[in-house]
């Protein structure tokens, strides 16, 4: 389906003046015909005037209003004949129907947001009826604006199994009105279904933190690459997912940001622990490492100003009570011996 941009239609402002005009002398003529008729003289102004104005509202539903970044789809007898795009007062073919199969379908991104303010003034033009040839049913215009999805959080086990939960914020807009009525049911719809789709099959193959020996990137070599720690390459992976998916439908993908990410609560304990036990270990190591410094440098020291002499039994020892002070826990409480050495 090759979408078909109606051109030259602007004339709503010139065939809506000539309604009026044509309406205001049909009602002059019923008036003079009315008269005429009275007075028992030809009826065919009276019948012409009545005619006119039983009929002459069929041009009405011919005129179109469009807002900046707003298309219509329209078909007539069921045969797509165009796509009218742009801001301006149309008229087209009064047959002619709108068509957007997502016009009723509410989803959790900008623009399906309805408060009840304007719930209350929709309503109020739909029993009014039609004004200027606008639709009753404001949902038939599509938006051409760049509009974000919200995509409901999703459970998912990574590349190593454990479950996390995840959602994604998707920017999108329609650049194909043609493909986005016609090659799909309801593009919303369609949309939603490939967020999550194409979300699932890359979270799959990343792990939550980075992990040994995972290739993220199928070149056969393993990488830091992880959920956590590889956001935007996540991000950009995701999207290009998604755009490969909606292309028929024609979509176009912006950008596609992770909102939410998080273990399962079935496992965020048990990983909360284990982080705290890694972190608690690279502290211990390096506590550790300072303290074998400190006390290699004391007896280099000690040697060198030949301050005493100690044997191998005495530098075990010493050793031993210096690594103890550095690695406690705890303030060290020593036993000061003032008594010989040995």
């Amino acid at each position: 389906m090759e979408e078909k941009i109606l051109t030259g239609k602007k004339h709503g402002m010139p065939v809506l003046l000539a309604f009026l005009l044509l309406y205001a002398l049909a009602i002059a003529g019923a008036v003079c015909g009315g008269i005429m008729l009275d007075r028992g003289e030809n009826p065919v102004l009276f019948v012409i005037s009545l005619v006119v104005l039983l009929t002459a509202w069929i041009i009405l539903p011919g005129l179109k209003v469009l807002k900046p970044q707003e298309a219509l789809v329209l078909t007539l007898f069921g045969k797509y004949i165009g796509t009218l795009k742009g801001d301006g007062f149309y008229y087209v073919n009064p047959f002619c129907t709108s068509v957007n199969p997502a016009a009723k379908t509410k989803l959790s991104q900008s623009g399906d947001v309805v408060n009840s303010t304007s719930v209350m003034a929709i309503a109020g033009q739909m029993a009014a009826g039609q004004i200027a040839g606008t639709d009753v049913e404001m949902g038939k215009k599509i938006s051409m604006k760049i509009m974000t999805l919200n995509n409901s959080r999703q459970k998912i086990n990574d590349c190593l199994g454990n479950p996390i939960e995840i959602g994604i914020a998707v920017t999108w807009r329609i650049v194909d009105t043609a493909k986005a009525v016609f090659n799909v049911d309801n593009y919303k719809e369609f949309l939603s279904l490939q967020c999550d789709s194409a979300l699932r099959n890359i979270v799959r193959i990343y792990p939550y933190d980075v992990a040994p020996n995972v290739d993220t990137t199928g070149d056969g070599v393993a990488d830091e690459g992880s959920l956590r720690g590889s956001s935007e390459v996540v991000a950009s992976r995701i999207r290009d997912e998604i755009q490969e998916r909606v292309l028929e439908a024609g979509i176009e993908i912006v950008e596609a940001r992770i909102t939410y990410l998080a273990y399962a609560p079935e496992i965020a304990v048990v990983m909360l622990q284990r982080q705290q036990a890694s972190a608690i270990i690279d502290a211990r190591k390096m506590i550790v490492d300072g303290a074998v410094g400190m006390v290699e440098m004391a007896l280099e020291r000690l040697n060198e100003k030949h301050i005493v002499e100690l044997d191998e039994e005495r530098k075990a020892a010493m050793v031993s009570n210096l690594l103890v002070v550095l690695c406690g826990n705890h303030d060290a409480q020593p036993i000061v011996n003032s008594g010989s050495l040995y």
